[in-house]
């Protein structure tokens, strides 16, 4: 099994979102985060002061999936997520060692 955390802009998670589920994707976490990377941030004007705003609003999505869905749920977040621009995210696969579901006991790819 593998963990797939995406960052991307917050104007396209529905869009990813809905994606997903399209494809099969059951369930997944959603966090409101902030960073930076080749994007570096913006200045604003704000009472006549100007600030550095180098911490951008982001969403990371994630997911843990069974190995033989890892492309196929790559292609389709960044089919969807992807707007040309820079800023537009970063994906990230990690190996999964162990799953369990509280509520039933169930390990593995059966708890995803």
């Amino acid at each position: 099994m593998k963990k797939i955390e995406a960052i991307i802009k917050p104007f396209k998670l529905d869009e990813v979102k809905d994606a997903l589920v399209e494809i099969g994707i059951g369930g997944m976490t959603v966090t409101e985060v902030k960073g930076f990377g080749q994007q570096k941030g913006h200045t604003e004007i704000y009472r006549g002061t100007e600030y550095v705003i180098d911490f951008l609003p982001k969403v990371k999505i994630e997911v843990v999936v069974k190995d033989e869905d890892v492309e196929k749920v790559l292609e389709t977040i960044v089919k969807s997520a992807q707007t040309g621009r820079v800023g537009d995210g970063k994906i990230f696969v990690l190996p999964v060692e162990e799953v369990i579901r509280i509520r039933t006991g169930e390990r593995g790819e059966a708890a995803v």
